[in-house]
């Protein structure tokens, strides 16, 4: 199946994958257009206000080479719960074959989080990686932003932004 986008068509890519527990469910995107698949929980887990635990998915997979995948907090968790990734994204290299695991952090300061087996912690995104080959220069390029970073830019708006046009 292909889904075309207004920037480029995105194909089925195939990524081969090993259910390690009989309680694992196959990654899945809900929506066609969709970025991640979510991944599922194998165990019931409760964290602590605070706490952070790795929690079992119950698979592993084949990233194809010269991909990489990412595994990012669900909005709905985090909005909801207060539920994330800790090590956002957590970087699943090609050549790795374990299981994953997702790195949960129970950033609520009250609450006790609950989940139970089966439900949908976090997202895979598989999108290709480059390698990037660096040289050692004198000096680099000038740009715009130069060396301004952490929050240089401000809060406020987009300067000579017209909203009517963003619509």
């Amino acid at each position: 199946m292909i889904y075309k986008s207004s920037l480029h068509a995105v194909t089925d890519l195939p990524v081969p994958i090993r259910l390690l527990h009989p309680d694992a469910i196959i990654p899945a995107y809900v929506h066609p257009g969709d970025a991640g698949a979510d991944l599922c929980s194998t165990e019931a887990v409760s964290l602590a206000p605070g706490e952070r635990r790795l929690v079992r998915t119950g698979i592993a997979v084949q990233i194809p080479d010269g991909y990489a995948g990412f595994v990012t907090p669900r909005s709905g968790l985090a909005h909801r719960l207060g539920l994330s990734v800790l090590n956002t994204p957590g970087t699943i290299d090609s050549g790795y074959r374990g299981e994953l695991q997702v790195n949960l952090h129970n950033a609520d300061p009250a609450e006790v989080v609950t989940l139970d087996k089966g439900d949908r912690i976090a997202q895979l995104i598989i999108v290709p990686v480059a390698h990037a080959k660096f040289s050692v220069v004198d000096a680099l390029a000038s740009s715009d932003r130069a060396e301004g970073g952490h929050g240089s830019t401000g809060l406020g708006s987009v300067a000579g932004a017209d909203p009517k046009e963003q619509q």
